[in-house]
């Protein structure tokens, strides 16, 4: 429940952003005209992400086993890259959100209404379709059986909704930088996870080898019953018995992963410093 908050609340709080900075921009344009295009374009996205998780769930019922661990593995590691991609992206473009989204509105209101609901559609539906898909990638590998995966992410996105509003009416303030590079950081290793069921579940299709090769099984010491087994697959995916693949897969991805996003988000400038002006001694005069 703890890893889907925290997606609910990192892609809840990326869309509403974009729709508060879109109205904002908006209004302060003198363009009230064009909020119910833009509202639509929002709930229409909504739409879309909601169907589409609908599709995720409720899609592959009836199939076969092995074709159901087929799709889930590759709709998992799906989500990875895309996941991935997300972290960087809004860890890089966070301070210049806000001027980038209003340069493409200043964009769509020229064309016209229409392009308003299109770029409302696609800034909102990219969020949404990412969370939707993470989020079932996340309770397949979690596998409880129960609503807390939809729970928490329904109240990280609620959250996420009550924080932009509050950051649009200027009650509160939040170093967006900061905040997308914390949460990145620990979705790397929620993304791992990910990462790891997917490559179980393309073993148990046969797609991958080495089903039977285990490199660690500590079920006898973690029992898969036990209150911190089950919080540990909740937030980060661990499952007593892994592969060695999934080992490999894990350790590799966060390996180069974090590596990246840390060097890339904390990193230190690698700009040469400009070096002092050289003194020229004064020549002595005869």
């Amino acid at each position: 429940m703890v890893a889907n908050f925290l997606i609910g609340l990192r892609e809840g709080l990326e869309a509403a952003l974009v729709v508060s900075i879109l109205v904002a921009y908006l209004v302060k344009t003198g363009r009230r005209d064009l909020l119910p295009a833009l509202w639509g374009g929002v709930a229409v996205a909504v739409g879309v992400s909601l169907a589409f998780g609908a599709l995720l769930t409720f899609g592959p019922k009836g199939l076969s086993f092995e074709a159901q661990e087929a799709i889930g593995g590759t709709l998992s590691i799906v989500a990875v890259g895309l996941i991935t991609w997300m972290i960087f992206w809004m860890a890089r473009t966070a301070r210049h959100l806000k001027a980038d989204l209003q340069h493409k509105l200043d964009d769509a209101i020229a064309a016209g209404k229409g392009a308003v609901v299109v770029m409302a559609l696609l800034a909102v539906g990219r969020e949404g379709l990412e969370t939707a898909l993470f989020l079932w990638a996340g309770a397949q590998a979690t596998s409880s059986g129960t609503s807390a995966p939809l729970a928490g992410a329904a109240l990280g996105i609620a959250v996420a909704v009550l924080a932009a509003w509050l950051m649009y009416r200027g009650a509160v303030r939040l170093d967006l930088r900061r905040f997308f590079a914390w949460t990145g950081l620990f979705l790397v290793l929620v993304a791992a996870g990910v990462l790891s069921y997917g490559v179980h579940d393309l073993q148990e299709a046969g797609i991958l080898p080495g089903l039977d090769s285990l490199a660690f099984d500590v079920s006898a010491s973690i029992p898969p019953s036990s209150w911190y087994a089950t919080l540990a697959k909740g937030v980060f995916n661990f499952t007593p018995a892994t592969t060695w693949l999934q080992l490999v897969a894990w350790t590799s991805y966060v390996a180069v992963v974090l590596t990246v996003f840390v060097r890339t988000t904390w990193g230190r400038s690698t700009a040469p410093r400009p070096s002092a002006p050289a003194v020229v001694a004064p020549v002595a005069t005869p």
